[in-house]
């Protein structure tokens, strides 16, 4: 991984901190967080902030093995993604 340095006024800094510190995540973790958010609104307008927070929860989910197959309730075979 490397090393970006970018210079953002005082007051975004404190507000980023302030979210940090909401949601248990170091100030830089909280950043790459928002990148990654903006990076996938950029590609897709139509999604709301809530919306990508949960794919890229999903996401992350079936990368550490928790995801578990669907079953219709007409259906006895597995849905696979």
């Amino acid at each position: 991984m490397q090393t970006l340095s970018v210079r953002i006024p005082d007051e975004l800094k404190r507000l980023l901190e302030a979210r940090a510190r909401g949601q248990h995540r170091q100030l830089s973790d909280q950043v790459r967080r928002y990148l990654e958010i903006a990076l996938v609104a950029e590609d897709n307008p139509d999604l709301s902030f809530a919306m990508i927070e949960a794919i890229l929860e999903a996401k992350a989910e079936l990368e550490a093995g928790l995801a578990e197959p669907y079953v219709f309730e007409d259906d006895h075979e597995p849905v696979r993604g």
